[in-house]
């Protein structure tokens, strides 16, 4: 079923500006971020790390600090090339002041950074305020899941050097849950909202190869329009701007399938196969060993890397 289908309506959240350019993005399509690079057909798997008391997934395992530090590690041995810290859960509940997000991010990216200098961190945040202190203290990244609501954090982010993610939420507030949400066309929506972003971001200094765009399933989205976003990945590479894209777990595979929060690990693996076989580069996880192996396989069916060996009749 069409998006339209389901929900109908004129469509929320465009961001008035640049439109994109397909196929322009990101330049030379090389993105860029810490020391590393991530050309076409390579993928990035970035491990998902909660500093937050109440996560819809984990429901606060990596809140201290030593089970985050032990949880990185682990990640980084299981093939993590990101990892991304969060200090706000994503949706409605207990309101998290600036100062505390900043207690629970700030001295912790200073650790990751000292005990794996190579790895590159990206904090989940929507504050200026937080995007400036984590980007001193060594995070290469700013995941901007709420869509340019604080119009200050990509200056933040292009002051301290980072990258940045941008988003589509339909309009929403931070931390607001969607209801009866509605777009002619959802993809389009969010090509016209993130590519602006991107483009805005860009003007405010951010590097053009260190920002990454994200259709952001469920946020500001039905399972429908989560659904539609996953099956058209393909029309968002073609913008030329390397693709976040972050199914882990969420409500719309458990909607497809009936399933809970524990039992969607098959099912996320699904949805990011077909979406690396779209274009998709970066891959927002829990399973960062599961999603490494399958990201490897297709890399190697679309020849971009080689079979680790090749024996099979062969000797």
């Amino acid at each position: 079923m069409a998006d339209d289908e389901a929900d109908g309506g004129t469509g929320h959240g465009a961001v008035d500006g640049a439109e994109g350019r397909v196929g322009d993005g990101a330049g030379d399509g090389v993105l860029r971020l810490g020391g590393r690079s991530f050309g076409p057909g390579e993928f990035a798997v970035m491990a998902i790390l909660n500093r937050t008391p109440d996560s819809f997934f984990d429901g606060g395992a990596t809140y201290a600090t030593e089970a985050a530090l032990e949880a990185i590690d682990r990640a980084v041995a299981d093939g993590a090339d990101v990892v991304d810290v969060g200090g706000v859960k994503a949706g409605y509940g207990e309101h998290v002041s600036e100062t505390e997000e900043l207690r629970r991010t700030v001295d912790f990216v200073a650790e990751v950074r000292a005990r794996h200098p190579e790895l590159i961190i990206s904090v989940d945040t929507y504050r200026s305020g937080v995007a400036r202190r984590v980007g001193e203290a060594g995070a290469n990244l700013i995941n901007d899941t709420w869509s340019g609501s604080d119009p200050e954090l990509a200056g933040a982010a292009a002051e301290v050097g980072a990258g940045l993610v941008c988003s589509h939420v339909g309009g929403l507030a931070p931390r607001t849950d969607p209801h009866r949400m509605a777009y002619d066309d959802v993809v389009a929506d969010v090509i016209r909202t993130t590519t602006a972003l991107a483009e805005r971001a860009v003007a405010a200094g951010v590097r053009r190869d260190a920002i990454v765009i994200d259709p952001t399933h469920d946020f500001g989205k039905n399972t429908w329009h989560s659904l539609e976003v996953t099956r058209r990945v393909d029309e968002l590479a073609a913008t030329g701007w390397p693709v976040l894209v972050a199914p882990s777990n969420k409500d719309f595979l458990g909607e497809s399938l009936d399933l809970p929060s524990g039992r969607r690990g098959p099912a996320t693996m699904a949805a990011v196969s077909v979406m690396a076989w779209l274009g998709a580069r970066v891959f927002r996880v829990h399973d960062v060993a599961g999603i490494r192996q399958a990201l490897d396989l297709i890399a190697v069916l679309q020849r971009t890397k080689q079979p680790a060996y090749t024996r099979r009749s062969l000797v």
